[in-house]
Parts: structure tokens; C-alpha cells; sequence
């Protein structure tokens, strides 16, 4: 992961955290992995490995999204014909969200099925990532859920990394480094002053709670520290807190449900903010329904990220999407950022062995040269330029872009602005992991 986004890594390991704690309070069940369609009869079909955390106790569909997506590219490519003609096969593991379970995976997938690479990981606990660097495995396109993407050589995270990678600490001898950029847009574009952040009182919640307060005043914000009891949260009295405060920008540590309870409460205590910014993982087309009783704090919801508004059909990478999203994965209705990562991620993947086989043997060494080489790559334009470098030392400042979109009832999430020139230099903030 590029330094840049290294904040978005904390938020994902404290809400990992916090929604393994909070999975009493509700989740949706678990879709078993449609079959890929099978392409013209050739070679023996290339294997390749997808480990999800689809039955953790966060619940079915929670981290679904990014194989989903992998699946729907690898179903499309091989109605296609497959890669120059040969079949990838993509093999599914369920870790159940436990390191445990994760090492099982690896083991099924690196050991007796013998894959060639892993696409779209996306782990609780990728417990497994050392053994599959050793192995020499290349990791292509995972979800950097925890520090394992900055931390192995192999892996390679679906947004980059400039981190030396050696196997040890993570980072730069143990800390990561996040941009101000998402704060930085709010004040340029909607002269945002006053923001607030909310948490629980739980750990992984808290510590991201503080980055996001240092990255705040960092942008000249004045910051309202809100927290609530994780067991018997009060979301009242914070909303009633913003209202006296005349905050203007929301930002949080909460799960899902939390999210939706925390705009239920404003949407009564009349303390709907200008923006109520959410992250990535809840980019998704369920808004209308998680957010049913609120509709003032739903019509004020963003997403940033840095990959392109799934739900924006002007895009032709982005049409195409979502048309095989259609074709092959009928029966779910959900449509989601995470989804568009994932199909990102086979497409990169997909883009590696095919300069390989146009120059030679596809070889692993062969698609990791693919992976490092110099020009970054945009999966046709759905990423932000993404590259891997190996800095001896962090940057202090980065020129950073951004995915910007607003939710709008009958329209569903609409793009705020070119991601490609939605961007500012702005410092880098370290943590630790």
C-alpha cells in the first residue's frame, strides 16, 4: 500500500476489530461461490487461489465483495476464451476469518492444489502471509486488512506500496503512513472547519479515532472527539453534541451498524452535517436500505477511496463491470466498491500473464517483473495509478488523488469529479499498525 493510503489500512484493521466483536448485533448470511463459465477446451486450466474471510463472524457478505468481483472477471474471461485460450480456474477458500483457518487455506490452496498465484485475498487475519511470501507465491490484488501487504515480499496489495517489504516490521521499522488528502478535499471543496470523530471505547476503534484527529488538525480542523460505550452506545447525546457544536463534517471508527445508528440519532436530534463521510467498505448499493430511517443523513453520505465509483455506468471499464456482474452473478443485487477491486484485482493479474506469454513462459518471476515495473497500472482506468516501490525512507509529503461520490436517492452513488485530478500534495502522517 502506498503511504498514502496507509490510513485506510488502520480504519480496516479497527473495524475488522471492532465489527469481530460487534457480530451479535447482526449480519447477512453467506453465498456459497458461483462456478465460472468454462472456456474453450485447450490446456490444462491455470489455477489460481482466492481466500476470503466469507463465514467470519462478521457475518456472510462482509468481505465477499473482492472475490465476488474476481469471480464475475474470471467467469467473463473464460466465456472469452480464456487466456489465449487456457481456462483459469479459480479456486475458493473460506478461512473463516481465523488465523487458524487461514493457514488451513494456504496450505489447501499453495500445497495440494498447487495454484500459480492468489487474487483478491481478502483475510481478518492473514495469518498465512509469510508462509505464502516464502513459498515465493505472488499475492496479487488482496485487501490490506491488516499490515501483511506492507510488510512480505510477494504480496501485493491492491493499492500499491512504497514500504521496503522485507518480511520483518512492518512499514518503515514498524509504522505505516497515511495522507491527509480526504480531509484536505472536504475543506477546499466545501469549506468543511469543524469536524467530528466518532468511536468506541474499544482499542482498534480508538487508535484509529486519534489518527484521523492528528490528520484533521494537520488540515487546520477544529475536532470534536466524540466516543461511545462499545456494549451500550449513546448515540443521542453525541448527536445532540453535534448539534451544539455545529459540527459540519462527520467521520468515524463504527462498524455498519453502528453508521446506521449514529444517522438515525442525527436525523432525530435535527444534526445532519454537511458531509457524513464513510469509507470504502460500506461503498456499496445497500444505503437505501441500511439507511432507511434516515433520509436526511443518507442524502448527506460520501465515499472516498481510490478506485472508480462502481455505481457510475458513463465509465466503458466500469460498463463492463457491471454488465458481468450481471451475467454471472445473478440472485445477489448488491453492488459494491469492493466488488470493482476485485475484479480489478483478476484483470491485473490477468494483464501480467498475458505480457508474459506474449514475450515467453508465464513464469511467476515473469508476472512479478510485470508487477514492479515502473509504469503503473490502472486497470483500464478503474485504479489510481498503482505502483510498488522500495523506499529506504518514507515520503514526507505525496501527491495524492481521489475518488470522491455522494449518495442520492433514485441515483444511487454519483461521482463527484474527475478522481484523476481530484487530487493535493499533502503531508504524510506515521503510525504504527
Amino acid at each position: 500500500m502506498r503511504p498514502s493510503r496507509a490510513a485506510d489500512l488502520a480504519l480496516r484493521a479497527a473495524l475488522a476489530a471492532v465489527l469481530t466483536l460487534s457480530a451479535a448485533c447482526g449480519s447477512r448470511l453467506p453465498e456459497p461461490a458461483p462456478r465460472p463459465t468454462a472456456a474453450r477446451p485447450g490446456a490444462p486450466p491455470l489455477l489460481v487461489g482466492l481466500i476470503t474471510s466469507a463465514t467470519s463472524p462478521v457475518g456472510g457478505e462482509a468481505f465477499t465483495g473482492p472475490r465476488d468481483g474476481a469471480l464475475a472477471y474470471f467467469a467473463a474471461l473464460n466465456a472469452s476464451g480464456g487466456l489465449d485460450g487456457r481456462r483459469v480456474e479459480p479456486v475458493t477458500c473460506d478461512d473463516g476469518g481465523s488465523g487458524v483457518g487461514n493457514h488451513t487455506c494456504v496450505t489447501r490452496l499453495l500445497d495440494e492444489r498447487k495454484v500459480f498465484a492468489l487474487v483478491a485475498t481478502t483475510a481478518l487475519d492473514y495469518a498465512g502471509a509469510a508462509r505464502v511470501s516464502a513459498a515465493g507465491v505472488p499475492d496479487i490484488g488482496g485487501q490490506p486488512i491488516g499490515p501483511a501487504y506492507d510488510t512480505h515480499p510477494h504480496l501485493y496489495g491492491i493499492y500499491g506500496s512504497s514500504a521496503p517489504r522485507t518480511g520483518g516490521r512492518p512499514g518503515w521499522n514498524g509504522v505505516l503512513y497515511g495522507g491527509t488528502e480526504v480531509y484536505r478535499y472536504f475543506k477546499r471543496a466545501h469549506g468543511a472547519r469543524t469536524a467530528a470523530v466518532v468511536s468506541y471505547n474499544q482499542a482498534a476503534s480508538a487508535a484509529y479515532a486519534r489518527l484521523l484527529t492528528r490528520g484533521l488538525r494537520a488540515e487546520g480542523y477544529r475536532v470534536v472527539p466524540e466516543q461511545v460505550d462499545f456494549a451500550l452506545p449513546n448515540f443521542r447525546a453525541v448527536a445532540a453534541d453535534l448539534r451544539a457544536r455545529n459540527v459540519d463534517l462527520v467521520l468515524d471508527a463504527l462498524d455498519s451498524h453502528g453508521n446506521a445508528r449514529l444517522c438515525e440519532a442525527m436525523e432525530t436530534a435535527g444534526a445532519v452535517p454537511a458531509a457524513k463521510v464513510t469509507h470504502v467498505q460500506n461503498w456499496d448499493s445497500e444505503v437505501a436500505e441500511d439507511y432507511r430511517r434516515s433520509p436526511r443523513c443518507r442524502a448527506a453520505l460520501w465515499a472516498t477511496g481510490s478506485s472508480r465509483n462502481h455505481d457510475d455506468p458513463s465509465h466503458p471499464a466500469v460498463r463492463e463491470f457491471r454488465t458481468a456482474m450481471d451475467t454471472h452473478m445473478k440472485g445477489t443485487g448488491l453492488r459494491s466498491q469492493w466488488q470493482l477491486e476485485g475484479w480489478a484485482a483478476a484483470m491485473w493479474f490477468t494483464d501480467a500473464a498475458r505480457s508474459c506469454l506474449r514475450t515467453g513462459a508465464l513464469t511467476r518471476a515473469c508476472v512479478e517483473r510485470f508487477l514492479t515495473r515502473p509504469e503503473p497500472y490502472t486497470a483500464r482506468g478503474l485504479l489510481l495509478p498503482v505502483r510498488f516501490e522500495r523506499l529506504a525512507a518514507p515520503p514526507r509529503t505525496r501527491r495524492t488523488c481521489l475518488s470522491v461520490a455522494r449518495w442520492r436517492d433514485g441515483r444511487g452513488w454519483v461521482t463527484q469529479g474527475d478522481m484523476d485530478r481530484t487530487c493535493a500534495t499533502v503531508p504524510q502522517l506515521g503510525y504504527r499498525p
